[in-house]
């Protein structure tokens, strides 16, 4: 088989004070990179610092998940936020987690939009370059992962910042190569066969079912299951030992 190597991250630290989401400690042992949430939409000072300690001590990539003012909504909910004042935001929550990171002994590579600011990136144009701007702000050496083809591909690349492109393993997607939003049945997949079958796809022939049973190509270089999906622990586990069965070496991104 031919030597592939795919990055597995996971949207971690999603709790806030005593309401906890996400099982950190068991998904670090499984991933390679960890979308640490920054306090917008989940990810207290607490829960962001004990999340560093461990993916420092286990050699997980740490990476800021960034999004929208929206603790009430997890971050899902569409707003409109002026370019500027979102470019600022972005940067104060990748500095937030900086000094976690830091004191872990370890740095953030990367940053990545979370829920309802990374489906607006996909397409706009404006909100992707203040996105931009403000990782650039905070360290114009961080990587941004996000969608092939999307705005915020784009946008990154102007502006010299290194892009990683990324898939979905638990989501469905549509004829056009985009997610189905998660008010639509299904869209959503839980069954660990399916999505580790999903995961091998897209790692060895470059390829994912759509929604309508139809199949598009997506080059992506990391694989991300979701922290919150159901079973989300086990999920990643079948996804990881499916992708070693199948040839595939798990590491993270350069």
């Amino acid at each position: 088989m031919t030597d592939i190597v795919i990055d597995l991250n996971a949207d971690l630290a999603e709790g806030y004070g005593r309401w906890v989401l996400t099982d950190d400690e068991a998904m670090l042992s499984v991933v390679t990179s960890a979308n640490i949430a920054c306090g917008f939409h989940a990810g207290d000072p607490s829960i962001m610092r004990r999340v560093c300690d461990i993916a420092a001590e286990r050699g997980v990539r740490i990476g800021a998940q960034v999004s929208y003012r929206d603790l009430a909504g997890f971050g899902r909910r569409a707003m409109d936020v002026p370019a500027e004042e979102l470019a600022d935001e972005i940067a104060y929550q990748i500095g937030s987690l900086q000094v976690f990171a830091r004191a872990a002994g370890a740095t953030v590579a990367y940053v990545k939009p979370h829920g309802a600011l990374y489906n607006r990136v996909v397409s706009d144009q404006e909100q992707a370059s203040a996105v931009a701007a403000g990782t650039a702000l905070a360290d114009p050496a961080l990587s941004v992962l996000c969608l092939p083809g999307s705005a915020m591909h784009e946008q990154a690349q102007r502006i010299s910042l290194t892009t990683v492109d990324e898939a979905f393993v638990d989501r469905a997607y549509t004829a056009t190569g985009t997610l189905v939003p998660r008010t639509t049945h299904g869209a959503v997949i839980a069954d660990p066969g399916q999505v580790a079958g999903r995961a091998v796809a897209l790692a060895r022939e470059r390829s994912v079912t759509t929604v309508d049973g139809g199949s598009i190509s997506v080059e992506a270089r990391s694989l991300c299951l979701h922290g919150d999906t159901p079973g989300a622990v086990e999920l990643a586990k079948q996804v990881r030992a499916a992708l070693e069965a199948a040839g595939v070496r798990v590491e993270a991104f350069a």
